[in-house]
C-alpha cells in the first residue's frame, strides 16, 4: 500500500509540473491560460485607451511604478532614450504634422502648452497715433495692429521691462501713414489699408520726444528686414480725405502675457489610433459587411482573410468603427483603441517661427524647467 501511495504521489507531482509548465507557456504567449489572459487585459489597460460606443475606457496614465504588477513602470532614462522616436508626416510652409512615440501624455501636453505660451515672438505693443480720421476707433485700430504677426527672429532681440529705455536692441519701430484720395477718373486710392503699407524705421522713431525711443545705431546692422508675415491683411477701410498716421513699437513677449505673442495659430495633438481585430476569422457575412461599411480600412487579402489597414489613413472612418463596435454583430470582432505613448502633433505657425523651430525651442524651454527643478532639489537636499 505504501508503494502504491508513493507511486500515486509521483504521478500527481509529474502532472502538476506539466500543468505548471503549460500555464507559464500560455502566460508568455498571452493566449489561453487565465494568467495570460489577465496579463493581456492589464497590458491593454496600461498602454491603450479603449474607445467604446458609449464611453472611453482606461483613460488614466500610470500614477505609480507598481500600478500594474506584471510591469515595472519606474522611469528609466535609457529606456526613454530607446523608445523616443519622432517622424515627420507632413511639412507644408507654416504647417507641420509629426508623430512622437515613447512619451507620456503629461510630456505631450507640457510641450503643447510651452509652444503656445512660452516661445517668444515680436509683436506691436505701443501705438502712437498722430492722426486717425477713419471710422475705426483708436483702441480697436491699436488692437488690430497688435494681432498682426511679424516676420522677424525674436532671438535677435533682448527682453524689455516696463522701466527699460527703448533702443535698437529691444524695440522695432514701424510706421503707417496712409491717406485716401479720389483720382481724376473717379476711382479711389488707398481706400483699403493693408499690412504691406507698414514701413520699417530702422533708424528709430521719427517722434523721439513723444515716444522716448532713441536708437544709437541703425537697426539694419542687426537684422536684414522686418515686416508682416502676410502683406494682404486688411487693417482698415478709408473714404476720400480720411487718413491714418501712426507709429507702432514692437517688443518681445510670450503668449502667456497676450495671445498676440503666441507663435502658433494653433497646436494640438491626438493619441495614435488603432483598429484591432478581436476575432481573426469571423463569419464570411461579417467580413463582407465590414469590408463594405469600412471600405479601405478593412479588406480581404489573397487568402480571403480579413485584414486592417493603417488607421491613420482612414480618420473619417474611425468614428464609424467606434459606433459599430457597440453593435451585436461586430462587438466581438472589431475595437477602436488609442495608444497612450504615441501622439500625432499638428503645429500651425503664425509665420514668425518655422514649425520645427517652435518645437525645438519648446523642448529647450521644457529642459530648462527640469534643470531648475533639479537645482531646487539639490539646494533642498544640501
Amino acid at each position: 500500500m505504501g508503494a502504491s501511495t508513493k507511486g500515486k504521489t509521483k504521478k500527481k507531482d509529474s502532472s502538476s509540473g506539466k500543468k505548471k509548465k503549460k500555464n507559464e507557456e500560455g502566460a508568455a504567449e498571452g493566449t489561453s491560460s487565465p494568467r495570460g489572459m489577465v496579463q493581456d487585459a492589464l497590458e491593454i489597460q496600461r498602454t491603450r485607451v479603449v474607445c467604446g460606443p458609449d464611453v472611453n475606457l482606461y483613460t488614466s496614465s500610470n500614477i505609480a511604478h507598481n500600478q500594474y504588477g506584471h510591469v515595472d513602470s519606474s522611469f528609466s532614462l535609457d529606456a526613454f532614450k530607446e523608445s523616443l522616436k519622432i517622424k515627420v508626416l507632413k511639412y507644408d510652409g507654416d504647417d507641420m504634422e509629426f508623430e512622437v512615440s515613447g512619451i507620456s501624455c503629461s510630456i505631450a501636453n507640457a510641450l503643447r502648452r510651452v509652444m503656445i505660451a512660452e516661445v517668444p515672438t515680436m509683436a506691436i505693443e505701443h501705438v502712437y497715433i498722430m492722426n486717425n480720421t477713419s471710422i475705426i476707433q483708436d483702441e480697436v485700430l491699436s488692437h488690430r495692429l497688435g494681432m498682426i504677426p511679424l516676420r522677424v527672429d525674436p532671438r535677435l532681440f533682448e527682453w524689455k521691462a516696463a522701466s527699460d529705455p527703448a533702443n535698437e536692441k529691444n524695440t522695432i519701430v514701424l510706421k503707417l501713414d496712409v491717406t485716401c484720395k479720389r483720382l481724376p477718373d473717379g476711382s479711389m486710392e488707398n481706400d483699403k489699408v493693408y499690412t504691406s503699407q507698414l514701413q520699417w524705421l530702422s533708424a528709430g522713431s521719427e517722434i523721439p520726444n513723444d515716444t522716448k525711443t532713441v536708437f544709437e545705431s541703425d537697426q539694419s546692422l542687426l537684422i536684414d528686414s522686418v515686416g508682416p508675415v502676410h502683406e494682404d491683411i486688411l487693417i482698415a477701410k478709408l473714404r476720400p480725405g480720411q487718413r491714418i498716421q501712426l507709429e507702432c513699437h514692437c517688443i518681445k513677449g510670450t503668449g502667456e502675457d497676450h495671445a498676440k505673442w503666441s507663435p502658433v495659430a494653433t497646436t494640438w495633438y491626438k493619441l495614435y489610433p488603432e483598429v484591432v481585430l478581436l476575432d481573426s476569422s469571423p463569419e464570411k457575412d461579417v467580413c463582407d459587411a465590414l469590408c463594405e461599411e469600412l471600405a479601405g480600412l478593412m479588406y480581404l487579402d489573397d487568402a480571403g482573410a480579413l485584414q486592417v489597414d493603417d488607421a491613420t489613413k482612414h480618420e473619417k472612418l474611425l468614428e464609424k468603427v467606434r459606433r459599430m463596435s457597440g453593435e451585436d454583430a461586430y462587438k466581438d470582432v472589431i475595437q477602436l483603441r488609442k495608444r497612450k505613448d504615441k501622439f500625432i502633433f499638428i503645429i500651425e505657425s503664425t509665420g514668425a517661427w518655422k514649425p520645427h523651430e517652435i518645437f525645438q525651442e519648446a523642448v529647450k524651454r521644457l529642459e530648462s524647467k527640469c534643470d531648475k527643478v533639479l537645482e531646487g532639489l539639490a539646494t533642498f537636499e544640501s
